[in-house]
């Protein structure tokens, strides 16, 4: 025998490459019966998407397969063996046909589901008393479907067993065992390489089911790059905190919450819109939010965007729902709130939901969304496809990385300009959002500005004040544009980050965040401040009204900007372990299962003195804890039950 296992390793990877057919032909099946809910021109557009579902095939294939893949590489001198391949035939069956069986519960599931299976919808199952019972049922409804899958099975087995190694001996043990550790040294960070979607660039998370979309012309088609072993392997443990409630009845929900918004804004010219987000970049820096906090010494690090705050409409009371990016633009871009955990991240992300670039789509408008990370960053490129933008700029379409910063992406200052360059390409009236990102960690600004913003207290108002200066010189390119006079500009951070002075180190002014509207035609937006409560989520609903849009549409946030007198002024101010609320004279603090954990005076940001003792006597405090069980109850029915539109 030689001691170089060619034999053996083209064997492996004959079998695995069994799986990738059979894949393809579990693909094939599911868009066989489920063609009348997916949109696909034609055949080439079919292998187009099936070529990137290798992608999310792959991921599947290599977790299935870990256990066959290790015992067939290993040096175990009896490899070639027919007991040793017998066992190896088992484990390979014993994994993989019941993952393959999962694709076959979806092309029956797919008809009422709508997307993949995920945790979720076992979640489900185990809730009923005789899953057994409903599987069975199941089967014998789709006995066609379940047919195709045991043809498609024996077929497997049999193009397996057609292939086989010729039984060996070891001469040479040590160049055997030498050759075969040098194989298992590289095949680990290939698996794992594998696993993460291929790619190790710093920034870029695995691959999840939102990626999906970023190969996908149809939010339809993200179900057939897709397949069911990867969306359940990617959904493990991410649709914690999503259950279902019954608080309230649906009429109380309807009056109080408020989940669908309807406005009747006359908008004789679309304007354009422009939305910057601001990472990290809570209301801590800002001085205009700050007139009314009384912070010693305090000093404010945007100069420019309190002057632009100052000509435009701002508001100083503002609560973020949201701790992190993904979640901070899921928040703004679709009024999404994050508790326990985030709805981009779990598996009803595949869902569609209402959003700011649908609602601008609908009403003629071109979208757009940038943000200067390595691209695949924080899963920004698929998600903004999913929900409606038509095009997405990051690091790789700026394509000069004389700007990289070394860490996440393009530097705020050019890969501003570059943003509005890209703007005056854009057909009117147009959609265009920018993530900003020097503010984020390590907090590094480029190196002729080392010595002009080395004056801050913490690295974050440093690289504050950088971008500040980065969104001077944007306002001061585009102001010279036909199209910046019919524009308003929504500006707002993601969430909040470090903390310097003890006034935000409070548990709930933490969350501060501000918010400023401005546009150089005081017709779109005037000149003003508000102190009114409002929340990170409010932003969509805001903008939706200030663009026309007349047909009802899902928000638990409200116009900031509308007379609506029946509307209450909130904010549901995130946290990973409660949901917290305030409104009114209280902040409301329950626990996750919607029980009361505390009641707070408005003014107790830090909620250091508990009054839940008074609610027995007090109604207002009855109809807040009401009201937020009753948004408890409609945000978990909406994100489980498909009802995001």
């Amino acid at each position: 025998m030689k001691f170089f296992r060619i034999a053996e390793y083209k064997l492996l990877a004959y079998r695995l490459g069994l799986a990738y057919l059979f894949y393809f032909l579990a693909r094939v099946a599911f868009y066989a019966f489920n063609h009348a809910h997916l949109s696909v021109a034609g055949v080439g557009e079919f292998f187009r998407l099936a070529f990137y579902g290798l992608l999310f095939d792959t991921t599947a294939i290599i977790y299935v397969n870990l256990l066959f893949i290790f015992l067939s590489v290993l040096p175990l001198l009896r490899n070639t063996k027919p007991t040793f391949q017998k066992v190896l035939f088992w484990v390979y069956f014993a994994f993989n046909l019941p993952a393959y069986l999962l694709n076959f519960i979806d092309v029956a599931y797919f008809s009422y589901n709508k997307t993949r299976l995920t945790t979720n919808d076992w979640a489900l199952v185990e809730n009923e008393h005789n899953p057994l019972t409903l599987l069975a049922g199941f089967l014998v409804q789709y006995a066609a479907i379940f047919g195709v899958f045991l043809f498609l099975a024996g077929l497997w087995v049999f193009l397996y067993k057609r292939v086989k190694i010729v039984e060996e001996e070891v001469g040479e043990k040590k160049p055997y065992f030498v050759s075969s550790s040098v194989v298992l040294v590289l095949l680990a960070p290939t698996l794992i390489f594998g696993i993460r979607g291929f790619s190790f660039k710093a920034g870029v998370i695995p691959l999840t089911v939102m990626d999906a979309s970023k190969y996908a012309r149809d939010i339809s088609q993200v179900n057939i790059l897709l397949n069911t072993p990867f969306t359940i392997f990617r959904t493990m443990g991410k649709n914690k905190g999503f259950k279902e409630f019954k608080f309230t009845t649906e009429a109380y929900i309807a009056q109080n919450i408020k989940p669908i918004k309807q406005y009747q804004r006359e908008v004789p010219t679309k304007p354009n819109v422009v939305v910057i987000i601001l990472e990290g970049m809570g209301a801590e820096y800002f001085g205009v939010m700050n007139q009314k906090t009384n912070i010693p010494q305090y000093r404010s690090h945007t100069p420019f965007l309190d002057s632009l705050a100052q000509q435009g409409y701002y508001f100083t009371n503002i609560f973020s729902n949201s701790i992190h990016s993904i979640e901070g633009i899921s928040a703004v871009t679709a009024g999404m709130p994050t508790f326990q955990t985030a709805w981009v991240r779990s598996g009803y992300a595949q869902r569609k939901v209402s959003s700011l670039a649908e609602v601008a789509r609908s009403l003629g408008y071109q979208t757009l969304f940038a943000h200067g990370a390595t691209n695949g960053s924080m899963n920004f490129d698929g998600y903004t496809h999913q929900i409606g933008y038509d095009t997405y700029l990051g690091r790789t379409e700026f394509n000069d990385d004389r700007f990289y910063n070394g860490s996440w992406g393009i530097d705020d200052e050019p890969f501003l300009q570059y943003f509005a360059q890209n703007i005056n390409t854009m057909k009117r009236p147009f959609l265009a959002t920018v993530f900003t990102l020097s503010s984020h960690g390590p907090y590094t600004v480029p190196e002729k500005y080392q010595n002009r913003f080395n004056t801050g207290d913490i690295p974050m108002h440093n690289v504050t004040e950088y971008t500040d200066l980065s969104l001077q010189k944007f306002f001061e390119t585009v102001k010279k544009e036909d199209w910046y006079s019919n524009t308003i500009f929504a500006i707002i951070s993601d969430h909040t980050t470090d903390d310097y002075y003890d006034y935000y180190k409070q548990k709930i002014a933490h969350h501060r965040l501000p918010i400023i509207f401005f546009s150089p035609n005081k017709n779109l937006i005037p000149q003003g401040s508000s102190d009114v409560l409002g929340q990170q989520i409010d932003i969509f609903p805001t903008l939706v009204d200030l663009m026309g849009y007349h047909k009802p549409f899902r928000s638990w946030g409200r116009s900031l900007l509308s007379d609506k007198t029946d509307e209450t002024p909130r904010a549901f101010v995130t946290h990973t372990q409660f949901y917290q609320l305030i409104q009114g004279n209280y902040i409301y603090v329950l626990d996750l299962q919607g029980e009361l954990v505390g009641v707070y005076d408005k003014t107790d940001l830090n909620l250091t003195q508990n009054l839940k003792d008074q609610v027995g006597q007090n109604e207002e405090m009855k109809k807040g804890i009401a009201d937020m069980r009753a948004f408890i109850q409609d945000f978990m029915d909406r994100i489980i039950n498909d009802k995001l539109q």
